[in-house]
């Protein structure tokens, strides 16, 4: 009873002297640093005269980890911390390496973060929450803020197409359909995230092309199957965008404009800053140019805002709005390689019109506990309107094609830290999707609701550690379905000075994909739809290893993956008349039971010096089908997908490099992209069934005339090479921009 009443006695006085603790968390360039994880572990000891540790007045007690985001300004805020303790603080922010720090409680602590090479960089996409890239056991490329300033894209299209294992093919100009292929899946088979938000439709080939990065904070490229955490579509990538938040006590304003060959010209406005508990940042953005040939113009406009609150210390609201609004020349498939086969459609235009918005709310508890909830709606309007101007074209149906989809729902994700070395990850997700697609006068409406729980187990011990989760979905229209993933990394070796580190990967995960709303409801004119489309699976294997060179400075790394796509969902002709349409005239989208991807990717990156960063990367491709529906004359199906063909656009041999240097007074950087030839088909009876290989080369930079005003520029196609990186659509010759940007406030 003595020791009890002493025990509530020390707690007592504890409490009584329990202070609040702020921690600062500043860049290289010491401006704050918001959205960092900040991890704190309190060891109180009495500091009683005579006291021997192990009684009571030497008692030590180590308290669970307590976490919190750093504001606008860069502090996370921790109360009820005793003056009597020894502090651990461990800061994980998104594109810095972690930092640890161990000292006596003061009121204030202010940690400065430093640039690391990509394996020892905090990620968020690969397991929903900051971790170190090598402890993820995924593979994973990211693209920092001052990267993308200098790079100055115009679309996602423009960056990601160098980072490793990417593989872009963009339908000719700007504004063209650009479609992402990684480790030899489809293209609809890549999850695309912006500000939390999913702007992917299920089952459908993602834009990246019409995906302006304005404002774009941060770019992170997740490869391998991550149904676990995503769901739908996240069946060989997952692509998240992050826009900039203000963090500026006195408002900053900065605006631009640049032109360029082909009667391009852009500008943009920002204005962002944080004051007190509020940060915000509004911005806006227009692109126009003409492009290289016959209906080739494309145009984009960009609004958008990112506003945050602190309710108070623990928790915080974020709102985030942004709309696109393009329109889009489209030739059709007509040059080829430099051979004008065909006529370009003076005729065909494309308009995509997207608003996504989010409402964040984020609780974080004193005992460790971090709750997100957020509310999101995304709009998706395309039409495509087709005057039938070249009848000579496989485009020959004439028509006005409106797509009005909206997706609406909820979701929480829960994070706690039971130790210093796990982590819990868990969450639900409520979606419901609805549209109108197909025709303009005979459009049909789809809808399906989806409801989704998830989670996920870090744990690092030792040289061991270890992701294991799993997904349950329940959707309206094809059932039940669970999604296993686990991986796991093993520091072999630690090394010396030169080899500094040997660490074993290995992954297993499953994924799966819904069918689009138009492949399972529209009837258009040339094909009809398929309401018994299975959704598509995958099964993915990952090995290798990733060795640090001269004190982790670089970084080495060889994977080996191994895919097994099941119902993949292909496009194919009728093999007989059908409602009075001749044979081969009218389609369906059918299953192919079996297909394999398989293959390595090599990497070596590094840093020169402090502000010269090195990627690149090497990918080997096999690919077949494996099992597809027999072509008879009482089925859809296409010979392309027969069993022992390859699987069309995928290189067997493709490569990237990029190199940065990222400098107070400037920065620049050089692009490359090599892709090797592919199998590919006009679809047109043209005969062509492949599109040979390319290299290009793009360059980017920016210089400081002074803190007020910065000139600009961008090369991209610098060797001015002609490839088609889809059969019958010329790629843009030597294309360049040139401008000024300039800064008022922000004192």
């Amino acid at each position: 009873m003595r020791v009890c009443a002493l025990w509530l006695l020390f707690l007592s006085v504890a409490a009584a002297q329990a202070a609040d603790l702020k921690v600062k968390v500043i860049d290289p360039q010491s401006a704050a640093v918001s959205g960092a994880q900040v991890s704190l572990i309190v060891r109180e000891i009495s500091v009683q005269p005579g006291a021997v540790e192990g009684t009571y007045e030497g008692t030590s007690y180590r308290s669970p980890v307590r976490t919190a985001t750093t504001s606008a300004e860069g502090i996370a805020t921790f109360t009820g911390v005793s003056p009597n303790s020894q502090l651990q603080i461990k800061v994980l922010a998104p594109g810095f390496a972690p930092a640890t720090q161990s000292v006596p409680f003061k009121d204030h602590i202010d940690i400065q973060l430093h640039l690391a090479p990509t394996s020892e960089t905090v990620v968020v996409t690969a397991t929903k929450t900051p971790t170190l890239a090598d402890e993820t056991g995924a593979s994973i490329s990211t693209l920092e803020s001052g990267q993308l300033e200098a790079m100055q894209p115009i679309a996602a299209d423009d960056v990601v197409r160098f980072l490793p294992g990417a593989v872009v093919n963009t339908a000719g100009q700007q504004g063209g359909i650009s479609s992402l292929f990684v480790r030899g899946g489809e293209s609809t088979y890549n999850k695309v995230i912006v500000d939390g938000v999913a702007v992917d439709n299920p089952g459908e080939t993602f834009d990246f092309g019409t995906l302006p990065l304005t404002q774009a904070d941060r770019v992170e490229f997740l490869r391998g199957a991550q149904s676990t955490l995503y769901g739908s579509d996240a069946m060989t990538s997952v692509v998240q965008v992050w826009t900039r938040t203000g963090s500026t006590p006195v408002p900053e304003l900065h605006f631009g404009a640049d032109g360029g060959n082909f009667s391009t010209a852009s500008g943009y406005a920002s204005l962002s800053g944080a004051r007190g508990r509020f940060d915000y940042n509004l911005f806006g953005d227009q692109f126009n140019t003409n492009g290289f040939g016959i209906n080739d113009a494309y145009s984009d406009s960009l609004e958008g805002a990112n506003v945050g609150a602190a309710l108070n210390d623990r928790v915080s609201l974020r709102v985030r709005v942004r709309h696109s609004n393009s329109h889009t020349g489209v030739p059709g498939e007509w040059n080829f390689n430099g051979d004008p086969l065909l006529a370009p459609d003076p005729s065909e235009t494309a308009h995509l019109n997207n608003l996504l918005g989010s409402v964040e709310l984020t609780v974080a508890s004193p005992s460790g506990w971090q709750h997100r909830l957020t509310a999101f709606d995304s709009l998706y309007r395309y039409q495509d309107i087709n005057l039938n101007s070249n009848p000579a074209s496989y485009d020959y149906f004439p028509g006005h094609t409106y797509n009005d989809i909206n997706r609406v729902g909820f979701e929480y994700q829960g994070d706690y830290s039971e130790r210093s070395w796990t982590h819990s990850t868990f969450g639900y997700r409520l979606e419901n999707e609805v549209g109108f697609v197909g025709e303009v006068g005979s459009q049909t409406f789809g809808q399906r609701l989806e409801q989704d729980a998830y989670f996920q187990q870090q744990a690092t011990w030792q040289r061991l550690s270890a992701v294991a989760g799993g997904r349950f979905v329940h959707n309206s229209l094809f059932g039940n379905t669970g999604v296993p993933r686990v991986a796991l990394t093993f520091l072999a070796l630690r090394g010396g000075e030169f080899f500094s580190g040997t660490r074993l990967r290995f992954s297993y995960a499953q994924g799966y994909m819904e069918p689009a709303l138009y492949q399972t409801f529209a009837n258009l004119p040339f094909y009809v739809a398929n309401p018994g489309l299975l959704p598509e699976r995958t099964r993915a294997y990952e090995a290798g290893f990733e060795q640090k060179l001269l004190e982790g400075k670089w970084a080495f790394s060889a994977i080996y993956f191994h895919n097994i796509f099941h119902d993949q969902i292909e496009y194919g002709t009728n093999q007989q008349t059908y409602q009075g349409f001749p044979p081969g005239s009218l389609g369906e989208f059918f299953n192919v039971q079996e297909s394999l991807a398989h293959g390595a990717e090599v990497e070596l990156q590094g840093k020169i010096g402090k502000r010269l960063l090195v990627d690149t990367a090497y990918t080997n491709l096999s690919t077949q089908y494996l099992e597809a529906p027999l072509c008879t004359s009482a089925n859809f199906c296409d010979p392309i997908f027969q069993a022992g063909n390859p699987l069309l656009r995928r290189p067997k041999h493709s490569a990237t490099t990029l190199l940065s240097y990222l400098g107070a007074k400037w920065s620049a950087n050089l692009a490359g992209s090599f892709v090797g030839a592919r199998p590919d088909s006009d679809f047109d009876g043209l005969g062509i069934n492949h599109a040979a290989g390319y290299v290009r080369v793009d360059l980017g930079g920016w210089y400081a005339v002074n803190s007020r005003v910065t000139v600009y520029a961008n090369v991209q196609n610098v060797l001015d090479r002609r490839y088609n990186e889809v059969v019958g659509y010329p790629a843009l010759p030597v294309n360049f921009r040139a401008g000024f940007r300039f800064r008022i406030g922000a004192e």
